[in-house]
Formats: C-alpha cells, sequence, structure tokens
C-alpha cells in the first residue's frame, strides 16, 4: 500500500515537473524566443502564459529603451586637434531572433557593439570638420548625422538606434588655452569686420537720409514761396478791386489809420509842416477828392 501511494507521489512529481519545463511566461516589457537544441523554433510571443517541449529553452529579452552613457571618448577634428566626447545612446531589440543570433542575446555585449558602431560615426562626423567648425555648428545637425550614419550599422544587430547626443566636448588641457586663445582672435577679428561693414552702411545710410531732408525742405520752401506769391497776387487784385470802388473813402480811411498810429501817444514827436498834405483831412473835411491818399 505504501509503495503503491509513493509510485502515485513520484507520478505525480514527475507530472508537475514537466508541466513546469512546459510552461513559460511573458511579460509586456519583455520579447522572448523558445530554442531547441540550439536552434530557434519560435519568436514573438504576446505577454502571457506560453507551452513548449519540456527540453525546449526559453531567453528573454528587455523590449523597452535601454540608455548606455560613454566618458572621455577621444577623437581628432580635420585640423588634428583632440576633443574629448561624452555621449550617450538609447536603442531597443527590434528583431529578437536576429538580436539573439548577433550578440548571443546579452545586453552588455550589444551595448558594447553599438558603442564600436556610434564611436565609428562620431568619429567620421568630427573628421570632417575643424576644430571651429564642431563648436560652432549647430548640434542637432551634427547629432543628426551621427545617428543616420550609426543607425544602418545598428539594424544589422537587430536593434533599433532611437538616438545619440553627445553631451559634452572638452579639449586636452594641454592645448585648450591656445585653442581658445586663437578661437578668440578669429572671433574678434570676425566683430571687426562686421562693425566695419555696420558703420558703413550706416554711413550710407545717414547720407542718403540727409539727401532726402535736403531736397523735400528745398521743395517745400519752393512750394511755399510759389504758394505765398499767388497768395500776395490774389490779394493784391482784391484790395485794388476793392479800393476802385470808392478812392476816396480808401484815402480817408488810410488817412485815419495814420492819424491813430501817429497821434496821441505819450513820447512821440512829430515834425511836420502844418500846410502839408498829411493834416488835409483834420484841416479841410471838404478836400478835393482828386487827392492822393497817404500812408
Amino acid at each position: 500500500m505504501n509503495s503503491r501511494y509513493f509510485a502515485l507521489y513520484a507520478a505525480a512529481a514527475v507530472l508537475l515537473i514537466l508541466a513546469g519545463l512546459s510552461m513559460f511566461t511573458v511579460s509586456a516589457t519583455q520579447y522572448a524566443i523558445v530554442k531547441q537544441f540550439g536552434a530557434i523554433v519560435g519568436t514573438h510571443y504576446p505577454p502571457g502564459l506560453h507551452f513548449k517541449w519540456p527540453w525546449n529553452t526559453v531567453t528573454k529579452f528587455d523590449n523597452r529603451i535601454l540608455s548606455q552613457s560613454y566618458t572621455g571618448e577621444t577623437f581628432l577634428t580635420n585640423d588634428g586637434r583632440g576633443l574629448i566626447v561624452d555621449f550617450y545612446i538609447k536603442w531597443k531589440v527590434k528583431d529578437p531572433s536576429l538580436f539573439y543570433i548577433t550578440t548571443g542575446g546579452g545586453e552588455e555585449v550589444a551595448g558594447e557593439r553599438l558603442s564600436e558602431i556610434v564611436k565609428d560615426g562620431i568619429k567620421t562626423v568630427v573628421a570632417q570638420r575643424t576644430l571651429q567648425q564642431v563648436v560652432s555648428s549647430e548640434r542637432a545637425a551634427v547629432t543628426g548625422e551621427m545617428l543616420g550614419q550609426a543607425s544602418g550599422k545598428a539594424a544589422a544587430l537587430g536593434v533599433d538606434l532611437i538616438d545619440v547626443r553627445v553631451q559634452r566636448i572638452d579639449l586636452p588641457e594641454e592645448v585648450a588655452a591656445r585653442v581658445y586663445e586663437s578661437m578668440k582672435q578669429n572671433f574678434a577679428k570676425t566683430a571687426s569686420r562686421l562693425r566695419a561693414e555696420g558703420q558703413q552702411a550706416s554711413a550710407g545710410i545717414r547720407a542718403s537720409a540727409e539727401r532726402q531732408r535736403t531736397v523735400i525742405i528745398a521743395d517745400a520752401e519752393r512750394d511755399a514761396l510759389r504758394i505765398r506769391g499767388e497768395g500776395d497776387a490774389a490779394a493784391a487784385q482784391t484790395y485794388a478791386r476793392a479800393y476802385a470802388k470808392d478812392p476816396e473813402f480808401y484815402a480817408f480811411y488810410r488817412s485815419m489809420q495814420a492819424y491813430d498810429r501817429s497821434l496821441g501817444k505819450d513820447g512821440d514827436l512829430l515834425v511836420v509842416t502844418p500846410d502839408g498834405e498829411f493834416f488835409r483831412y483834420l484841416k479841410d473835411a471838404g478836400a478835393p477828392k482828386a487827392a492822393a491818399p497817404h500812408r
């Protein structure tokens, strides 16, 4: 009886072991491949519980975006200057089968191979430019060129290279001061040239504005003189027509204006002959009409 129970227990244990070896789970953050005697027989399993033969093995990879940083890498520019570059890469597994075949499924191995690919891309980009061009160029353009060169090679590893970013560019201490002084002199020359061009353009603009101002003022003065002359001519014609209607009244009116301005003012001294024409309307109200008016 005991031996029979033992056999049943042993059979149940074997079945449980076989069931455990025949099942595996895949989480939402993993890829899984199933191998049979080293050959891949299954890929792209969705998250959940799956079954396999007990003698098959399962290898899982992280399907999330992975990041790795690299510091202190040295690259030479087109003019032979050394640059110390810190950068990082972001990547993820795209093809589990190809990734396993090319890297053996190791993330560290994949990271090392990706770093070499990215280093080659950075080396090519930096070697095509001088130090000043690397420093002054737009980082987006340089990064885009690096990513473009490295993405094609990374695809051969079964991974998708998401991003390559340069974090810091520095110079070796022995050449930094000399390079900075050379760049300072170049920037000073550029600033002087731009300043001279600006001053030349400013002088031209000022001269043109002054010339336009002179022309505008001359035209305005000419038009003002013409309009004033036309107005004086029209006024003279109006006065002439008005005076022609009654010359004697006009003569009397002008004489009254002259008396008002000349007589009865304190401190004024008037030297005229009493029988002069000036007092004609004071002495004789009935003076001949033909007499000329006094102003």
